[in-house]
């Protein structure tokens, strides 16, 4: 798969995030988060950060009226969103035979629209293609194509020059979707028994820098410490001063 577009951004270090949560797990006296553990709520935080994004958009959506507050709030989840939009991605059939249907991206979270030679695809139902095709009205062409959408990845159909004048399409097929956050991972070597932290086989999170400071609350809960917010911005916030004075010295 070939993709034009990716939206840059700046990644949450995996590194800062541990470093915080050792230190407020100490500060409390609740003994030690072990890499593998912090991995894991790590993925944990991540994803459900991720999955409210979609939640809150669609409660702000749905509210009637004009309200600029809720305006705003649509716009800063979207900003959020925006991160995992991934553009132009050409697709290709699962068996390369030219009959099957064309294979999803494996970090597809959600599907925004299928493109043909640039042409934006219409999504039908199985049913309803079925009805198309017999209708012999309204059928498929290359202007205004369609797709239908199965367990194993999507068939995208045209037209065609001879009878029944549509077919399935193989090529020129792209899509633009909303990915799934990449897998977090703080790697490490041993040394001296204990974990060192090893950048060059480590994975940041992917959500937006705001999202810190939320990512350590959850975090923390995962690994069953809980913590007032305002505690949590003091210990974030003494934190980011001594590692400040330790960079100068």
């Amino acid at each position: 798969m070939t993709t034009l577009y990716k939206k840059k951004f700046m990644a949450i270090n995996v590194n800062t995030i541990y470093q915080r949560v050792l230190a407020i797990a100490n500060k409390e006296q609740r003994g030690y988060v072990t890499p593998q553990e912090y991995n894991v709520f790590a993925n944990a935080a991540q994803a459900d950060i991720f999955e409210q994004y979609f939640y809150d958009l669609n409660q702000f959506m749905r509210r009637p009226g004009n309200d600029t507050r809720f305006a705003d709030n649509i716009d800063n989840i979207e900003e959020k969103i925006s991160l995992f939009e991934v553009f132009g991605t050409s697709v290709t059939d699962v068996g390369g035979d030219g009959k099957d249907e064309l294979i999803l991206p494996t970090d597809l979270y959600r599907l925004s629209t299928v493109l043909l030679s640039q042409k934006e695809c219409e999504k039908v139902s199985i049913k309803k293609f079925k009805q198309l095709v017999q209708s012999n009205i309204v059928i498929p062409t290359n202007s205004q194509p369609v797709y239908v959408k199965n367990a194993n990845g999507i068939l995208v159909y045209g037209g065609a020059t001879a009878s029944p004048y549509y077919e399935v399409k193989q090529s020129g097929v792209t899509v633009n979707y909303i990915k799934n956050p990449s897998t977090v991972k703080w790697g490490f070597v041993m040394v001296n028994n204990e974990p060192l932290y090893d950048p060059s086989n480590s994975t940041n999170f992917e959500l937006h820098a705001s999202e810190q400071r939320n990512l350590v609350n959850k975090i923390l809960e995962l690994a069953g410490i809980s913590m007032e917010s305002g505690d949590i911005y003091q210990a974030s916030d003494k934190e980011d001063i001594e590692n400040l004075q330790n960079e100068k010295l």
